[in-house]
């Protein structure tokens, strides 16, 4: 236990008679791991953040950190510190009173105050620019201002909402890898909070998907990509291609009115399911080649591939990711590899997807391609 620095224990949170924001959530995190919270506006995401960092009470349930009850402390008791979407910097101080105004509240003396101050500019590269006033900082120093300010306080775990958001698409890259390089040599604990795909699958050791107050799934980035447990999630993490199925048998799935080799299990005979193959998985090849057979309906070139958008005879649209180019109207075939299906359970939650994997396993199965003794 000593690894958990933050605990929910059956956490709802509910305004007034409002539907509830979050619903009967538990979940752990371990210390020194960057944990992002993923999902649309209004799942939930912000709130978990703003539970932890104290700035509201939980409805029902418990909330630890470092294994106290903390869900009545307030804020200013917890060790946690938070950057927020717009920053909060001060904008009549300059780098350096900024990053020490928390220390200055505390009245810490001027030597600690300028050594932890200096320490915590030089862990985000702003030494230098100690007497800059803020407005005149890019939108990157600014952030990193607001990130050193939080971490002049030591936080046992640094909450950051949003904060990349307001930064243009060169720059908002160049802070991910800031981010995470500074994680790593801080070696605390960050939950990240955001709605992109691809910025929470760069940045994390875990993800957590939210939808409607509930956590969906939660694993690492390869995990949550590769084997998404139901439809929501799938579709919400990066670009999917979706059809409805029958799975026949372990290892066997029928879709589109032809049965296809998997490597998925622990299904119903004959159960309804869902089929996910992602687009870069698909190989465009001749007619007679493909497993499926598509007419091209549009063609965009995206820099390192070609996006393809297809329709097969039954409708269902297909999105391909190739570097080969072809032509609107062209008619062509799709490959794909036994390994490259992922069956889906319809509507099935995260532990119900983990029982049926864990019951498979038990019969010697194989799930994702790999054989489970």
């Amino acid at each position: 236990m000593d690894d958990i620095i933050v605990r929910f224990e059956n956490v709802t949170k509910q305004y007034d008679n409002d539907p509830p924001v979050l619903t009967d959530i538990s979940f752990e995190l371990e210390r020194g791991k960057f944990y992002t919270l993923l999902g649309p506006s209004g799942c939930g995401k912000t709130t978990i953040l703003r539970l932890i960092a104290g700035f509201t009470e939980p409805t029902m349930g418990k909330i630890y950190l470092s294994g106290q009850d903390v869900s009545s402390v307030p804020a200013s008791k917890r060790q946690v510190n938070t950057v927020f979407q717009d920053y909060a910097l001060f904008p009549h101080l300059n780098v350096y009173e900024n990053v020490a105004f928390g220390l200055r509240v505390k009245r810490m003396d001027r030597p600690t105050i300028d050594a932890k101050v200096r320490e915590a500019l030089r862990f985000v590269n702003l030494i230098g620019l100690e007497n800059r006033g803020v407005a005149g900082l890019s939108g990157g120093q600014q952030q990193r201002v607001a990130i050193a300010r939080a971490l002049v306080n030591e936080p046992q775990v640094l909450l950051l909402d949003e904060p990349l958001s307001a930064l243009d698409l060169k720059l908002r890259a160049e802070m991910q890898y800031e981010l995470r390089e500074l994680q790593q040599r801080l070696g605390i604990t960050f939950v990240f909070v955001t709605h992109d795909q691809e910025e929470a699958l760069a940045l994390s050791d875990e993800v957590f998907v939210l939808n409607n107050g509930v956590i969906q799934q939660r694993g690492t980035p390869i995990d949550i990509y590769d084997e998404p447990v139901n439809r929501f999630v799938a579709d919400f993490i990066g670009e999917s291609n979706i059809v409805p199925a029958v799975m026949v048998a372990d290892g066997l799935v029928e879709f589109l009115g032809r049965r296809f080799e998997c490597v998925d299990g622990g299904f119903r005979p004959d159960e309804p399911a869902e089929v996910v193959i992602r687009p870069e998985d698909l190989e465009v090849t001749t007619v007679e080649q493909g497993k499926v057979q598509v007419r091209v309906d549009s063609l965009l070139f995206r820099g390192v591939h070609y996006e393809i958008c297809c329709y097969d005879d039954d409708g269902n649209e297909w999105l391909v990711h190739s570097t080969k180019r072809v032509k609107v109207g062209d008619r062509i075939g799709l490959y794909f590899d036994p390994d490259d299906i992922h069956v889906m359970r319809i509507g099935e939650t995260e532990a119900e997807f983990d029982r049926r994997l864990e019951s498979y396993a038990t019969q010697g199965g194989v799930a994702d391609g790999v054989q489970i003794a």
